[in-house]
């Protein structure tokens, strides 16, 4: 599938990913940066369980404080240009993940975290992955993590068993268009309910004498095609 992919893949740490940088020359790999905490999430969890007090004397405690503030500053830059982002990066989140490795490194050097459970799983995690997560400073373009991802197959992955009947190449192949146009839709801001309706009343005028329709002839449709009835577009809020 990334056979011929040139660029940034932002995934989890799952070593396969990592196996395709060395395999494709074009390929770089970065990691999400909200996988690297959700083993900390985890641990607080568990922690609550049992003393709601000491939470915020956990390792798992300061190392969300330290990724919360990465995030905080990140959560600012969203308008900028990717140049923009990239030198507000390293002038002020850069010092951050500095800050934030070598912390990982001491407490797992110094013997304070049992050596197994989800805070030395995150500490580990973060070690193993520093590589990957280090990108997004190099590249203005690289997204803090891939949640946005994430979100957008999370429809999905929810209705999967209302449509477990799906068992053809050409089903799956017309459930992934749909689901693209779907997504491709809300990331535009379009309703799309009222977008598949338009298309399902434009695209059969769009047909020639045999019965196909020319890719040129699709422009006027896509999701950021100017000119799009209203009903199509969400109120902006």
């Amino acid at each position: 599938y990334y056979r011929d992919f040139k660029g940034i893949l932002v995934t989890d740490g799952l070593q396969q990913y990592h196996m395709l940088e060395k395999e494709l020359s074009d390929l770089q790999s970065a990691n999400c940066w909200a996988h690297a905490r959700r083993n900390y999430a985890d641990a607080i969890k568990a922690i609550k369980k049992d003393n709601v007090n000491a939470v915020k004397h956990s390792l798992a405690y300061q190392a969300l404080v330290r990724i919360a503030a990465i995030y905080k500053i990140e959560e600012t830059l969203k308008d900028l240009t990717p140049q923009e982002r990239l030198k507000e990066r390293r002038t002020s989140i850069a010092p951050l993940v500095e800050e934030y490795f070598t912390w990982v490194k001491e407490r797992l050097a110094d013997g304070t975290v049992l050596p197994k459970g989800k805070t030395a799983e995150g500490l580990n995690y973060s070690l193993n992955q520093e590589k990957y997560l280090r990108v997004f400073l190099t590249n203005g373009k690289v997204p803090i993590d891939n949640s946005a991802s994430e979100r957008s197959i999370r429809p999905f992955t929810i209705g999967r068993k209302n449509w477990i009947l799906i068992d053809s190449i050409k089903g799956a192949k017309a459930s992934a268009a749909i689901y693209s146009i779907v997504e491709t839709a809300k990331l535009n801001n379009l309703n799309p309910y009222y977008y598949l309706e338009y298309l399902l009343t434009e695209l059969p005028k769009l047909r020639d004498e045999e019965g196909n329709i020319k890719a040129d002839k699709l422009d006027s449709l896509l999701p950021w095609a100017d000119g799009l009835p209203k009903q199509c577009l969400k109120p902006r809020r």
